[in-house]
Formats: C-alpha cells, structure tokens, sequence
C-alpha cells in the first residue's frame, strides 16, 4: 500500500493524499528537456571517520595492497567518472593507480570490459588531507543495476582512514599489484568500504538523482549482506521498472547511528549536508529519515548526564534541512519515523511521545514538499509503537529484507516522474 501524504493535508490513517505539489515547476541544475547529457550520481556512499573495528586487517592492511570493491548502480550511462574521498584523513593518500570494470561475482571481474581511471591525464592521484578528487571520465557501457567493481592499489594510507563501514558488501584486499587481475582468489574479505565515495555518470539531460539522508535503516541493517535488498535499492529497481522514471537516481547517503544534531558513529546530518546532498551532481530530490537516535540515545545521554535532543531540537534541524535544500533547488520529502519499543536501552515513554510529535509535525506543518509515511505502514496495529512482524527484523528497531521492501512498496512513483519537473 502506498503511503504518501500532501504536506499539512488531513488524512485518514493509511490514506493516500496525491501530492500536487509534485506536479509544480522546480528549478533543476542543468536538467529537463534539452539535448545535453548531464553528470548525475548514481551511487554514493557517505563518508566517516573508520572507527578501529572496521579498520583493514593488518595484513595485508594499505601498505602494498590491491584494493577491490564492488558496488551497484542505480542508472546507467556510456561514460562515467568516480570520486574518492580523504575526508577525514589527516595526511595526504596517495592513490597509485585505479581501475573500474564490470564485476563478475565477489572479487572476479569481465576482464574485457576493465577501464583505467585517469586524473587529469594520469593513472595516480594523491588526494589532500580532508579533500576529494573525481576522476576523468572514461567511456564505458554502464546497464542499471548492473555490479561494478572499483580497483586500486595503495602503498600506503594515512592513520586515520576514510571509509563506509557499514558497505553490507564485500570488498578485497590483496597484497600486492594485481590491478589487471580477472579474480583475487588469495584476498581478505572485509564488508566495509574504503575512499571509495561516489560514481556519476553523463545521462540524458532529463536525469536525476534523489538523494536519501539517513541512519542505519537507510545504510540497511538487517538487509542481506551482497544482497542489495536495502529500501533504497528497492526503490531504484521499483524507478527502473517505470518508463517515467528510468533515469533517476538514487544516492544512499546513511549512516550507522547517525543523528541529525550530534555526533555519532560518523558526523551530524548539519554538518554533513553540503558534501553528501548539496554538492552531489544532478541531485532533484532529498528524503530524509532521520532522528530515531537523536530521540533513542537519550537513554544512554542521561546515564552520562549527556544533552539530549528533544523534539523541538528534531523539528529545527528538519526546517534547516528545508531550507539550505530549497535554496540549491531540490524538493524535499519528510519521511515519518519508525516505532521502535522494545528495541534494548533505547525506548522510554518520553521518547515516544517525542516521535508521535515529531510525526505528526512531518505530517501536518507543511513544511516538507511531501510526506512519506514510513510510520503508518511499518506499525504493528495492535501496538503502534512497535514495528510489525511482517518489517521487523528481530532487534525491534531496524526492518528485516523484507521490510525494507515493504517500505519501498509504500513510495507513489509520482513523485519522481520525470515529466513532473520542469526546467
């Protein structure tokens, strides 16, 4: 059942309220209906400091190593280019060379499709302290949804390591150059990901992308580890089956234990804003599912004698979301915040009293383009705090596979219809 609500419209539980808003003009960088390819993204992944438990294993480790790691894109294209990222590398990494090919299952690769990356006319790249870098861009059949695999050899890292730890995907460490190799049969395995921060590619001039700003339900915990079976990858199969909305992307960009006003597992939905929604290419839409951990980590704040955010606090945040998004164009959707009771040493009365507020303001303020109402169909009827069996995953706060795909089911496709944006 598709859940979507007009924001500020009055609709009965689990009524479907079709969103004019969508229909009306919104600026569009260098998008809809001309001639010109654009750049868009279609896949990212943000970016954190990689706490020790997710580094890579010491040996092989970054000192002489053949890093390989698979992703899957949601649009295609015939060229593209990647991004890397030393966001939070406090030296400078030295990429020595790259490669990207269509992958073949785990580490193995279709040696004939293997493309060099190039940065400014040279296969190796050193990338400042706190800095990105995109490479040319080299022409390559790119089909959506197809795996590709990213390749590169390292020679060493800074201390402090960029990276994406919950990847729910398998990546490679080998010692050694083996860039060209078709498979790394003597590799590490690791379900992280490493600098490896986004793929664009030149699309049709009316693609684009939305972008999803989240927490572990976004990066998709208790989604099946190489399945690809997050809500988002749901959702960019459901855009691709459509004729109307085949060209638009969809960027991952959550966090484990992400909040939008603290620290967390990685930085705060504020200070991430700008690098992983503002200043991705063709972006036309941002959802945000965002603030169970800023109301579920009151629990252990108060153990500290830590602040807390309360629900005003989330409500702010959301406005300051709103409004840094509209001001490069984009359209925003609210999307409710899932029940949780019963997930351990994170509910208590006052924090769900402070997510039925902040629901009902995502619902009724106006404030969002459009309402996602991930709440009203992942409850359990008969507890409405609670997730239902059919979404819950077992922990009572993340879906399970299946779940996700319930809440990618709820989305109306409408909203993301090429032809109901205007240039």
């Amino acid at each position: 059942m598709t859940v979507l609500r007009h924001a500020g419209a009055r609709t009965p539980r689990l009524a479907v309220a079709w969103l004019l808003g969508a229909l009306l003009a919104v600026p569009a960088s260098g998008g809809g209906g001309g001639k010109c390819a654009r750049w868009v993204g279609t896949w990212a992944s943000s970016q954190q400091l990689t706490e020790t438990g997710n580094l890579p294993p010491a040996t092989p480790g970054f000192s002489d190593t053949t890093l390989r790691q698979l992703v899957r894109v949601s649009i295609g294209g015939k060229s593209l280019r990647v991004r890397f990222s030393n966001a939070f590398g406090k030296a400078a990494l030295t990429l020595v060379e790259a490669r990207i090919a269509r992958a073949a299952g785990q580490s193995a690769i279709h040696a004939a499709s293997d493309r060099a990356l190039s940065f400014h006319g040279r296969t190796s790249v050193t990338i400042p302290a706190g800095a990105m870098v995109i490479s040319d861009a080299v022409d390559f059949e790119l089909a959506p949804l197809c795996d590709v695999a990213v390749t590169v050899y390292l020679k060493g890292a800074p201390e402090e390591i960029t990276g994406h730890p919950g990847s729910r995907t398998t990546s490679h460490l080998q010692a050694g150059a083996a860039m060209r190799a078709p498979e790394l049969k003597d590799a590490t395995r690791v379900d992280h990901w490493y600098f490896l921060s986004g793929i664009d590619v030149e699309a049709g001039a009316g693609a684009a992308a939305v972008a999803v700003v989240g927490d572990s339900i976004t990066d998709g915990r208790g989604s099946t580890t190489n399945g690809n079976d997050r809500w988002t990858d749901q959702l960019a199969r459901r855009l691709q089956a459509e004729k109307r909305t085949s060209e638009v992307a969809v960027l991952n960009h959550g966090l484990g234990g992400n909040r939008l006003l603290r620290d967390g597992l990685g930085p705060n939905v504020l200070a991430r804003l700008d690098r992983d929604v503002l200043a991705q290419p063709g972006v036309r839409w941002l959802i945000v599912l965002e603030g169970i951990n800023d109301i579920g980590t009151r629990v252990s704040a108060r153990a500290k004698g830590e602040p807390f955010a309360s629900a005003e606090d989330i409500i702010a945040a959301y406005e300051q979301i709103v409004v840094r998004a509209h001001g490069h164009g984009i359209r925003v959707y609210g999307a409710t915040i899932l029940p949780f009771e019963g997930a351990s040493n994170y509910f208590t009365p006052d924090g769900e009293a402070d997510r039925q507020k902040v629901n009902a303001w995502i619902r009724t303020s106006g404030r969002f383009d459009a309402v996602i109402d991930f709440d009203a169909i992942a409850r359990d009827p008969s507890q409405p705090s609670r997730l239902s069996p059919a979404v819950d995953g077992g922990d009572h706060l993340h879906p399970s596979a299946g779940g996700y795909k319930i809440m990618a089911d709820a989305i109306d496709l409408r909203l993301f219809a090429a032809d109901s944006v205007k240039p």
